[in-house]
C-alpha cells in the first residue's frame, strides 16, 4: 500500500472517531503516571501480588506495536522513550473494543487501567478504557523495524528519535554532559552569561562569518564566530570568572566534523595561565568520562582511550620531528630552531599542499635579520605539516604546545620566546576538542596583530579578523592577567558517545536543500 493510500485511510479513521464523539486531536487527557514511574513502582511485584490489585492509573503514549488475537489484544506504547505493554480485552472494554480497529501504529492514545503481569511475566497495564489523543496520518518507517537511511534520519530527526533508541540516548547524554560542565564551573566560582549573536564585527576567531542586514538601523551585521571578545570585555568589567555555552556560526564547509552552526563553551579566568587551564581541563575531562562511562577508559571507533593517565604535553615541532624520523638530538634542535629554511625544507618534502608553504612565506614577508620573525615563520611551516599529516594520529588525550604567534592572534607571547604563545590545544581520537591560551592583554601588541590580520583580509583572506576598536578600548582600560578556553560541545559529545559524525550529535544538522 502506498503511503498516500495509507494516509487516506487514516484520515477516514479520524473522521470515524469524530462520528463517535471523540476528537482525534483532543487535549483534555491528563496522565496520572508515566510509563517509567509505573514500571518502577511495580518492578518487584509478582504476578500473584498483582492479582486483584485495584490501583487505577491513567497513562498516555504512542502506539509502537500491536497484536490482536480475537477477543484480546496486546499493544505497546512508548512514553518519553519508555515502552509499556497494554493488555486490551473485549471483556474489559465492552463495545469500545471494536474501536481498536480505528487505531494505527504511531497514534497517541490515553488509557486507564490496573497493573498486572502476563503469563510470561511482563509487567503490563490491564486496560479498562482508552481514547484517541492524536491520530497519526503518516506511518512510522519500516513498520517500526527502524530507520536506517542515514540522510532521512538527519532530515527527519523526529522519526529517528521515535524509532532509534541509540539516537535518543546520544541526545540524553549530550544534555547530561552540558549539565556536568555547568556544575563543574559553577562549583569553581564561574558565572554563566549571555553575549550578542549579532555583531558589527565578527571577531575572536579566524573564520568566515555569515552576514545579514538590520533594516531599522540600515546596518550590515555578522553572526558571531566566537564569544571570546565579549567575554573578555566582561573580565575587564570585573566579572573575573565567566563562561557561556552558545551557538556559533561559521560560513565554512560541511564534513563529519564541521557544521556551519555549532555549539561551544568558552570560559575565562582572571589571574590564571594556560598551564592552570591544562590542569583544570584534565580534571574536567576525567569527570565527564566518569559520568558518562562509569570509568576513566572509553571506546572510540577501534581505539580504547585512557583518561586515567596524565595527558601527554608535546610541542608541534617535536611531533613533526618524530613524524619525519629525526633522532632525539635533531628534534631538540628543531624545537629551538630560528632557521625557517630547515622547516621549509621539511614542509616542501611532505604531503602538504604545494602552495601552502608558498602562501605562508608570502604572508610573513621578508624575515631576514630578525630572529623572532624567522622562528615564527619556521613554526608556522611546521604547524602546516602537523595539520596535514599528524593531527589525525593523536588518539590518546594530548596537549599540543608551542604555537607560533602567526596562528594565534589573540594569545599572549611567551616571555622567554617571543615567537611562541602560551597556548594549548587538546586532541583526542584524532580531533581537536579544546583550544586555550593565556590571553593577550597588551593593547599595543593586540592592535599590531589586528592590523596584520586586516592586511590579510584586504589581500583576500576572508577568514582573517578585522580591527575591533571597541575591544582595543577595553584593553586600554585594563584587563587583568587572564586565561581562557573554548571547547567544542559537538565534538566533545561525538567523543563521549563514540559517534563518527558531527551530524549524529546535532539534533538538526544542516543538510543540502533537496
Amino acid at each position: 500500500m502506498t503511503e498516500q493510500r495509507m494516509m487516506h485511510e487514516r484520515l477516514e479513521k479520524a473522521a470515524q472517531f469524530k462520528e463517535l464523539g471523540q476528537n482525534p486531536y483532543g487535549n483534555s487527557f491528563k496522565p496520572s503516571i508515566s510509563a517509567a514511574e509505573f514500571l518502577a513502582k511495580y518492578a518487584d511485584k509478582s504476578r500473584e501480588d498483582l492479582m486483584g490489585n485495584s490501583d487505577s492509573f491513567m497513562l498516555a503514549g504512542r502506539i509502537v506495536a500491536a497484536r490482536t488475537m480475537g477477543k484480546a489484544a496486546f499493544y505497546r506504547i512508548q512514553d518519553a522513550g519508555t515502552q509499556l505493554q497494554l493488555f486490551m480485552s473485549q471483556e474489559a472494554l465492552g463495545a469500545s473494543y471494536e474501536q481498536l480497529k480505528l487505531l494505527d501504529m504511531g497514534d497517541f492514545i490515553g488509557v486507564t487501567g490496573t497493573p498486572m503481569r502476563t503469563k510470561t511475566g511482563e509487567l503490563s497495564l490491564h486496560v479498562n478504557g482508552f481514547q484517541i489523543l492524536t491520530k497519526s496520518l503518516r506511518p512510522l518507517p519500516e513498520k517500526y523495524h527502524g530507520l536506517s537511511n542515514v540522510e532521512q534520519r538527519y532530515r527527519q530527526r523526529y522519526l529517528d528519535l521515535i524509532v532509534n533508541d541509540p539516537a535518543r540516548a546520544i541526545f540524553t547524554t549530550r544534555s547530561k554532559i552540558i549539565r556536568e560542565i555547568q556544575a563543574f564551573l559553577d562549583a569553581r566560582g564561574f558565572m554563566e552569561v549571555e553575549t550578542p549573536i549579532l555583531s558589527d564585527i565578527a571577531g575572536g576567531a579566524t573564520a568566515r562569518p555569515f552576514m545579514t542586514h538590520h533594516n531599522a538601523l540600515d546596518e550590515d551585521l555578522s553572526l558571531r564566530i566566537a564569544t571570546e571578545l565579549h567575554l573578555k570585555r566582561l573580565v575587564v568589567g570585573g566579572f573575573e570568572r565567566v563562561y557561556e555555552i552558545g551557538r556559533l556560526f561559521r560560513n565554512e564547509g560541511v564534513s563529519t566534523r564541521h557544521n556551519p552552526e555549532f555549539t561551544t563553551i568558552e570560559f575565562y579566568q582572571a589571574y590564571a595561565t594556560y598551564e592552570d587551564l591544562m590542569a583544570l581541563t584534565e580534571e574536567l575531562f576525567r569527570r565527564l568520562v566518569q559520568a558518562v562511562h562509569g570509568k576513566l577508559t572509553m571506546p572510540y571507533g577501534e581505539h580504547e582511550l585512557d583518561f586515567s593517565k596524565p595527558f601527554r604535553r608535546v610541542s608541534i615541532a617535536r611531533l613533526v620531528g618524530e613524524h619525519v624520523g629525526l633522532p632525539e638530538g635533531k628534534i631538540v634542535e628543531l624545537e629551538q630552531t630560528q632557521d625557517f629554511k630547515w622547516a621549509l625544507e621539511i614542509a616542501l618534502g611532505r604531503t602538504v599542499t604545494p602552495d601552502t608553504p608558498k602562501l605562508i612565506l608570502k604572508e610573513h614577508g621578508d624575515v631576514s635579520g630578525d630572529a623572532v620573525k624567522s622562528r615564527n615563520l619556521a613554526l608556522h611551516l611546521l604547524y602546516a605539516v602537523f595539520e596535514h599529516e599528524i593531527e589525525s594520529s593523536l588518539i590518546q588525550p594530548t596537549f599540543l604546545l608551542d604555537f607560533p604567534v602567526a596562528v594565534s592572534p589573540l594569545a599572549r607571547r611567551r616571555d622567554s620566546d617571543l615567537a611562541v604563545v602560551d597556548r594549548f590545544e587538546l586532541f583526542c581520537a584524532g580531533m581537536e576538542v579544546s583550544n586555550a591560551f593565556s590571553e593577550l592583554n597588551d593593547p599595543a601588541d593586540q592592535r599590531g596583530r589586528f592590523e596584520e590580520q586586516a592586511k590579510l583580509k584586504a589581500a583576500g583572506n576572508h577568514e582573517a579578523q578585522e580591527v575591533d576598536e571597541d575591544f582595543l578600548t577595553a584593553l586600554e582600560v585594563g584587563m587583568p592577567p587572564t586565561a581562557g578556553q573554548g571547547i567544542g560541545i559537538d565534538r566533545l559529545v561525538m567523543l563521549l558517545t563514540n559517534s563518527p559524525s558531527i551530524r549524529e550529535v546535532i539534533l538538526f544538522p544542516k543538510m543540502r536543500a533537496k
